[in-house]
């Protein structure tokens, strides 16, 4: 069921304390989408989200979507403990409503290059608009249910055949069109989809992420060179709609 957040001009999926599911903007206004040349260390990175937001004269209220880089996957535990101080910024700044986080959020951890320290690669945010169309961002999952930060709940968990993948991709995919249909698009509304995996998916490609993709299989898929957040998830997605993207 989409949340109503109306002092930052989106609706969004409740998820889990560290984020929401997914956010799509009101009418009026339009999700835009911000990526730094190079991860910004989180601290930093939160300061000049709040920077970029007062220029363009929107709340922080307004920041719907934040993609983070981490030197390595956490363990669970060691997930948690990360995300109880991202949380505490987000309550710092007036961001939760109802003591429910609205934001969407990605972390991955890249297998090369990664930064030295959980860092800020992105974020996304509502900005006023005339476009009709709806536009989104859809926060990243891998093979694990919603709501659900549970080892055992891992799908094919500790497996990594090829005939693995295929069930965690088809897991995932599932999971990408029920956030969208719960924000209230479709796979025709998706201007880039991101793929998260240092495992091959060459051989499962077509069949199960781009034949799935349908119209938004017309702007292709970005690969990350990357593995989930967390030890034993080996797969993750995010999606957005957007037709603003800056780099700073």
């Amino acid at each position: 069921m989409l949340v109503p957040n109306p002092k930052g001009n989106y609706s969004f999926l409740q998820g889990i304390a560290p984020y929401s599911a997914g956010a799509v903007a009101e009418r009026g206004y339009e999700v835009v989408h911000v990526r730094f040349a190079q991860p910004v260390v989180l601290k930093a990175g939160f300061e000049r989200v709040r920077a970029h937001l007062a220029a363009v004269k929107r709340p922080v209220q307004a920041l719907c979507g934040m993609e983070l880089r981490s030197p390595k996957p956490f363990t669970f535990q060691g997930f948690s403990d990360f995300n109880a101080g991202y949380i505490g910024v987000l309550k710092e700044w007036g961001i939760f409503l109802d003591d429910v986080n609205p934001v969407a959020r990605t972390n991955i951890a890249p297998e090369i290059g990664a930064p030295s320290t959980p860092s800020l690669y992105g974020f996304s945010y509502t900005a006023p608009s005339v476009r009709k169309e709806k536009t989104f961002v859809v926060a990243g999952a891998g093979e694990l249910p919603e709501g659900s930060l549970k080892p055992e709940d891992v799908v094919r968990r500790g497996e990594t055949s090829a005939d693995a993948m295929r069930e965690k991709t088809r897991f995932v995919m599932g999971l990408m069109a029920g956030r969208l249909q719960g924000l209230g698009v479709d796979w025709a509304h998706v201007s880039v989809t991101e793929v998260y995996t240092v495992h091959s998916i060459c051989s499962i490609l077509a069949s199960e992420i781009i034949r799935p993709l349908g119209k938004a299989a017309a702007h292709g898929i970005t690969w990350h060179y990357s593995r989930p957040p967390i030890v034993t998830i080996e797969y993750e997605m995010d999606l957005r709609g957007c037709y603003r993207e800056i780099m700073l």
